[in-house]
């Protein structure tokens, strides 16, 4: 059944049976969105109990005094800043606490740049040429930052490594590159989990540029599918005894622990940048919503409470990646029409289909009524120079729906390279 190798007649034959299967699929007229990693509806209700959790509340006040209700604490409850010390792998003292988005704080840190420069820098804004390195496919909604900003996106080629770091290293002798998007562990959309070596590369790169920051986006550090996490070195220890902490920020959030729109992001970095970011947090906002951290410490705890609420996540989703994994083996091994990731934790599963089908393949599910993520999104731009790439979120349907609209995906990737290598 390996396409390549399959005559004329034979493609033939082939792409009739699967034109049959595609009507037959569009006949069941279905309805489902998988264009996001959002969480399911089981999910979400993991965190129920944490919209009454202050009802049964008398006292608001922290160990030191001040009222959580109030104005004040413009970093943060500590217990929470140490919460998310734990998940980061970074010192307590250094984290700042922001609203329900950690993209939010990435925006605000790269407008940051723009205006008013780090740690001494001269700001980008006014430079010529700036470019941010993307490692692609890589995350659509890091790309759109830089993109707004008016940065040229230069695409790294992602490896089972992580970036591919020959060509980072080489990039980044352009004193017009000014910094990098990273997705550390459990990369979007690939899974991939950068290696010792990449994350030691990361800590000793020498950029032209001494205003270059890697933006170093943890989203997934406690997503796990498996009771064996993938183990992810430590970038902040790297770079504190490297000497180039003032290099990196380091993002994370709750989004996919509790509440997407309603949890509780982070940000930490070294001491200069640190000083520089808080005085322009302090100016931005009087306080942060201290209630919302504080329900998320009576809910979470501490860092056990998260790596529980995270198992619990696990018993629900894991599943969905394995039923994905199992059609995409069943109906597409040994046919060299697709490559696919297996990952270990994460949101998505990542799928190369044949050179120049990815836009048919979307295309084709669309019409039956299976929405995916636009082919290219994983690229700057949304221009994926091989139209291969396609980024599958398992999450939100249930897993009989994901068999279904598995299965259509597998009929549609086949159709299209029996469509190409019949052209």
């Amino acid at each position: 059944m390996d396409f390549t190798k399959m005559t004329g007649a034979e493609l033939l034959h082939e792409k009739e049976a699967l034109d049959g299967r595609y009507a037959a699929f569009q006949a069941r007229k279905l309805n489902l969105d998988m264009t996001r990693g959002k969480p399911c509806a089981e999910q979400l209700a993991l965190s129920n109990p944490m919209l009454d959790i202050l009802n049964s509340q008398s006292d608001f006040r922290s160990p030191d005094g001040p009222d959580y209700r109030n104005y004040g604490m413009g970093n943060g409850l500590p217990e929470v800043r140490g919460i998310f010390a734990r998940m980061m792998g970074v010192d307590a003292g250094h984290v700042i606490l922001g609203g329900n988005s950690s993209l939010n704080m990435m925006f605000d840190t790269v407008a940051c740049g723009m205006t008013h420069g780090f740690a001494g820098c001269r700001p980008w804004a006014g430079q010529s040429g700036l470019k941010f390195l993307c490692p692609s496919p890589g995350y659509d909604r890091h790309f759109l930052v830089t993109d707004y900003f008016g940065f040229e996106p230069v695409v790294i080629p992602m490896t089972e490594d992580g970036p591919d770091m020959d060509a980072v290293e080489e990039a980044v002798k352009d004193p017009a590159v000014k910094g990098i998007w990273c997705v550390p562990k459990y990369q979007n959309p690939t899974g991939v989990v950068f290696s010792d070596e990449t994350v030691r590369r990361f800590a000793h790169l020498k950029p032209a540029a001494e205003d270059f920051r890697i933006f170093w986006d943890n989203a997934y550090c406690v997503h796990d599918l498996t009771d064996t996490p993938c183990r992810l070195l430590s970038l902040w220890d790297e770079c504190a005894s490297a000497g180039t902490l003032e290099s990196v920020f380091f993002f994370a959030s709750t989004s996919k622990i509790t509440f997407p729109g309603a949890g509780l992001a982070a940000l930490a970095c070294g001491d200069e940048n640190y000083r520089e970011l808080r005085k322009r947090f302090g100016v931005q906002i009087i306080s942060p919503d201290k209630l919302n951290e504080f329900r998320h410490l009576l809910f979470l705890k501490d860092f056990d409470g998260v790596l529980a609420q995270m198992k619990r996540h696990r018993a629900i989703i894991a599943p969905k990646f394995q039923a994905v994994e199992d059609v995409l083996d069943r109906e597409l091994s040994g046919k060299h029409v697709a490559s696919w990731s297996n990952p270990k934790g994460g949101y998505f599963i990542s799928v190369d289909v044949m050179r120049g089908c990815a836009r048919r393949v979307v295309s084709l599910c669309s019409a039956a009524g299976v929405k995916l993520t636009p082919a290219g999104a994983t690229y700057p731009r949304g221009n994926d120079p091989h139209d291969a790439n396609i980024r599958v979120a398992p999450t939100c349907p249930s897993v009989a729906e994901l068999k279904q609209a598995m299965e259509l995906f597998c009929v549609a990737v086949q159709i299209a390279a029996a469509e190409k290598l019949l052209g």
